[in-house]
């Protein structure tokens, strides 16, 4: 079986400081069979790693739209943020990506879902992020599993990494696949999710981030 992080953060987010390099390397001493990287609604970092380990890494993308954020994997061209949801599940889906609802249910979270647009997308969805070891709460995570049950929706699972400590701590372990969505699919239906909350102290790495990418922003040279 392999273990597989279906939600991570390189340094193309503004919220990490995470290099590609650190990410594999923390993916490869965990026993991760492939890592997915996510970086908020831009694939250059995915991209960044893919180049390094291509047998390894899956393209994916973490976007925000209109009513909450969507994960893709196997992105081939970067869908921006700001869309409908309806808008960018089609963009993906032109180009044979696999969607899910990023942590649906964590309401202190810009991007979760309110039940009546999540509702409203469940057709057009592959699945539900049913374990985020950044849930702080378990209960958004438990409602997550049972609104994938209730509309007979895959599950997927990661750590949402912003640092490279925080990498494998959630995850789901599946048979190998072939890498495309159809493949994906097809061993999700065979999959379990495992994993650990991480500590609350995380998202102050997060904050220091964000502090940081802007501040070398606004003294970067013209």
């Amino acid at each position: 079986m392999w273990r597989v992080d279906f939600h991570l953060h390189t340094h193309a987010s503004p919220d990490s400081l995470t290099s590609p390099e650190a990410a594999l390397r923390a993916a490869r001493t965990r026993g991760l069979a492939r890592l997915v990287v996510t970086d908020h609604n831009t694939i250059a970092g995915a991209l960044e790693a893919w180049r390094m380990a291509p047998d390894f890494v899956i393209v994916g993308e973490e976007i925000m739209t209109t009513d909450g954020e969507l994960l893709a994997y196997f992105v081939q061209e970067e869908v921006p943020a700001g869309l409908t949801p309806e808008e960018a599940i089609a963009r993906l889906r032109a180009q044979g990506a696999f969607v899910a609802a990023a942590h649906p249910f964590d309401a202190r979270r810009k991007g979760h879902w309110s039940l009546a647009a999540l509702q409203r997308i469940a057709p057009l969805l592959d699945a539900v992020e049913g374990f985020n070891a950044r849930c702080f709460s378990a209960r958004a995570n438990r409602q997550a599993v049972e609104f994938a049950a209730q509309h007979g929706l895959l599950m997927v699972a990661g750590s949402d990494a912003h640092t490279a400590a925080e990498i494998g701590r959630g995850a789901v372990l599946l048979p190998a696949f072939e890498p495309t969505a159809a493949g994906l699919r097809a061993a999700l239906r065979e999959s379990r999710m495992v994993g650990t909350t991480s500590p609350p102290w995380v998202v102050l790495a997060s904050r220091y981030a964000k502090w940081r990418s802007r501040w070398t922003a606004r003294f970067r040279p013209l």
